[in-house]
Parts: C-alpha cells; structure tokens; sequence
C-alpha cells in the first residue's frame, strides 16, 4: 500500500480516539464488538484478522481490530493510549509480519509480551529468505486457514472451558475457505494461463492460485508500492498490456492506493476494454466477514474473465 498517512494526521486520528474513550478503555472500532466479562482480548492489526478472530472466537472473545479504515497506511499508523490498554488486556495479538504493520511488535514490547504474538507471515512459512517477500498474506487462503487453527489453539489454553467451541468454529471457517478455494479453482480450470494486470504485489497469491500469469513488468508495481514514480519506460510497458490482441484479461487494481501511475493504468484499461477489478487491503465499509468479502472479490475476478 502506498496511500500514506501523514504523522500530523495520525496525530488527529490519536487524539480523536482518545476523545472518543475517554479514561475508560479501547475505542471501538468495526472489529471490536464482542461481549464483555470473561470474554478473552484479542488485538489484530487490521480488520481482516480481527474478522477471522471474531470468527474463531465467537461469543467468548472482544476483538479489537486497530485498523479499520482504508485511510490508514499499516506502514505508517501510530498506535494510541487505548490501542496500548487494550493490548495490555488481551490474551492473543494479531500482526500480519514482514514489516507491514511493526506497531503490533511495539505494543507487545510495551505491554511486557503478556499476550502471544501470532506473526501471520512467519505462520504461512511462505518466506524463503531469497528475493523480495509478498506480506500481503491475506490473500493466501491456506494461511487463512492456518491461522484459524493457531487461534483456535490460543483461545484454547486461555480458556480451556470454551476449547471445544474454538476448535469447532475454525472448523468452520476452513469449510467456507473450501468453497474460496473452489471458486479459485474454477478460474483456474475456465481460465488456465490468462494474464492480467496489477497495480501492485497485493493479490498477487491469489493470481497465482488461480493458475493466472502477472504481466506487469515488476518495476512498475514495485514502485507504486513504494511511493515512487516508475521510470517512463516502464510505464509505457505497463500501459501496453491494454490493447492490441495480446491484451491482458483484466487489472486487479488496489483501491486504497492512487498516483498519477495507477491512474493513467486504469484509464488505458477503460480505453482498451480491459475490465478492472478493484482488490483492497482492509475490509470495505459495512463488512465485518473476511470469507464475504473475500469471496466478492473472487468473484469479480470471475466475472471479469468471463467478459473476456
């Protein structure tokens, strides 16, 4: 993601918060809903893992989700007074890793390592330790599905009355990331080797398991993620993927992340009849459920090879 938050404006956000709570504990936010009492504390850096947290825990946990708005940039976010209290209060922490969002480490550090750390990237055991690593590992659906067993067995030795009822809503949740997988398959088996585009490394796992080609010349998408302009040569590489007959099937655009670059992509995909499927980083607003937001946009990249 490249959509930075200024500090100054991080700042507002810190004392908005603040404002809203009062002394009396986290704000809340769209993940962090759960019952009260003896329910365990579960922090997640974004809202996708709070949802599969939520998922996980069911009534016997209180998510708090600390981003849950496209407008904030992991790589940039602060945390807040009530961000600390509530990873003071939780049992299990939530980060992504691979330096997407190191907050989570400091509130862990902050708070005396009480609470387990689950560093999702370090569970996908898909670093190699060669070459750039794609952190963007919610779009993996087979670490989704380890994560939900690793939480399950977390909120189990926090609350070994309720293991049961843990183990059996991940399995759950794995079953509706069958029917994910399935839908993925499809494209793969309808589509085998068609090439799209991208605006940055975000979906790139779930190009890959959909058996699809990226055509984006790496420099491109590795600048936009980063911030930065690509080279003009590269750009008019990038921007030829959209006519002629070898055009691409579609661009799987991230909507959180905008520059005269991506722009300029996206006009050239309209003006070639190339459709654009927009991917985000974060839950959209009014979804609270990672497999129903997932499976949107799986299915719009279905539809999208559809019309090819």
């Amino acid at each position: 993601m490249t959509h930075r938050l200024p500090s100054v404006l991080c700042t507002a956000v810190a004392a908005g918060a603040l404002a809203l709570t009062g002394c009396g504990g986290p704000a809340p936010s769209s993940g962090s809903s759960q019952p009260s009492g003896a329910a365990v504390g579960v922090v997640a850096s974004t809202d996708v893992y709070g949802s599969i947290a939520s998922a996980v825990g069911g009534e016997h946990v209180k998510v708090t989700s600390l981003i849950h708005s496209p407008d904030a940039d992991p790589h940039e976010y602060e945390t807040t007074a009530s961000d600390a209290a509530a990873a003071g209060e939780a049992k299990v922490l939530i980060a992504n890793g691979g330096g997407y969002d190191d907050f989570v480490g400091k509130l862990s550090q902050a708070t005396g390592g009480k609470a387990t750390l689950v560093d999702v990237s370090e569970l996908s055991g898909l670093r190699t330790g060669a070459g750039e690593f794609n952190e963007h590992v919610w779009y993996h659906l087979p670490t989704m599905a380890k994560l939900a067993d690793r939480l399950a067995a977390e909120l189990s030795k926090a609350d070994p009355a309720d293991a049961a009822a843990y183990q059996a809503n991940a399995a759950a949740f794995k079953a509706k990331l069958d029917g994910l997988s399935a839908q993925v398959n499809a494209i793969k088996s309808g589509h085998p080797g068609a090439r799209v585009a991208v605006t940055e490394p975000v979906p790139l796992y779930l190009v890959e398991a959909a058996g699809m080609t990226n055509a984006t010349p790496e420099e491109f998408s590795e600048a936009v993620e980063k911030g930065s302009d690509p080279p003009a040569a590269v750009l008019n590489q990038t921007l030829a993927l959209f006519n002629g007959p070898g055009k691409v099937g579609a661009l799987l655009a991230n909507a959180q992340t905008e520059s005269p670059a991506t722009k300029q992509v996206e006009q050239a995909a309209n003006q070639g009849g190339v459709p654009v499927v927009k991917m985000t980083e974060t839950l959209p607003a009014g979804t609270m459920d990672y497999v129903t937001w997932m499976g949107g946009q799986i299915n719009a990249l279905a539809g999208a090879m559809d019309r090819r």
